[in-house]
């Protein structure tokens, strides 16, 4: 890979040299159903010289909150992060919409309030995973895996808040044996957005529905994202539609597992993913 520019031409923002020590900043979802793509972001971070720190006070980002209009909550859990994140190092995240709820919205969410100053610090340092390896670390990586065609999805909060729709791809692009399609109108949502699939259930369902199509007429041999709201709602419904006979079924596997496995040379999705 070509030297990163310290500056990135999507969102502007500025990089500082790699680091010996990273946290990781895991979210609910990782921790409750993908946890072995915590374990494998880890792995593939430590393996380019970077210590992690996973803090074991860490907890929900406060996202759910605080799109729902509760900040008080959400400031209430957010708290909770500015203690367990406190060490002036580099915060890497596991999801764009976690990472986009902490570099983006921390500052406002503690404007006025005593935290403010250790808010916008911490949201500095605040980085989306692909985004971390990418354009902090500038990895070049050694593809141990066989030929295999991959369908990215990338995350509306990963392209159009965080901005690093480019950094998945050039992620990926480090994968000398992988062929890396992306479907049909592939900026369009996937019918997730956390609480809004609670709220509107009807139209999360046919946008996902949508989505699960134009994921199944790649023909991929997986599904990988950044995001696992979006890996559960793509994954599930694919399922569904091939129980049904209408596509098949693709597995489907976050971003960090992914590139884990192909450094090792590993085939199949890890356990645990669907």
């Amino acid at each position: 890979m070509s030297q990163s520019p310290l500056v990135s031409s999507e969102s502007g923002r500025r990089y500082p040299d790699k680091p010996s020590q990273v946290y990781l900043l895991g979210t609910c979802l990782v921790d409750s159903f993908y946890p072995q793509a915590g374990m494998d972001a880890i792995e593939v971070i430590r393996a380019q010289g970077v210590e992690v720190v996973f803090p074991q006070s860490q907890t929900c980002c406060g996202q759910p909150a605080y799109n729902s209009g509760y900040e008080d909550e959400a400031r209430d859990v957010a708290r909770q992060q500015l203690e367990a994140f406190a060490k002036d190092i580099p915060v890497v995240v596991m999801m764009g919409s976690c990472a986009g709820m902490v570099h983006q919205e921390y500052p406002d969410l503690f404007a006025g309030y005593p935290e403010e100053a250790a808010a916008k610090a911490l949201a500095a340092r605040t980085y989306e995973f692909t985004e971390f390896m990418v354009s902090v670390l500038n990895v070049s990586l050694e593809d141990k895996g066989q030929t295999t065609k991959a369908a990215l999805h990338t995350s509306c909060s990963s392209r159009r808040g965080m901005k690093v729709a480019q950094q998945h791809k050039a992620l990926l692009g480090e994968l000398s044996g992988v062929r890396v399609v992306e479907p049909e109108r592939v900026t369009e949502c996937c019918g997730f957005g956390g609480t809004f699939a609670v709220k509107q259930p009807a139209i999360s369902a046919a946008m996902a529905d949508d989505k699960a199509r134009y994921m199944a007429a790649t023909d991929a041999d997986v599904i990988v994202s950044a995001d696992c709201g979006c890996l559960m709602n793509i994954g599930g419904t694919l399922d569904e539609l091939a129980r049904k006979g209408e596509c098949k079924s693709i597995p489907t596997e976050h971003i960090a597992s992914f590139v884990r496995r192909r450094l090792e040379g590993a085939e199949g999705t890890k356990e645990g993913q669907s």
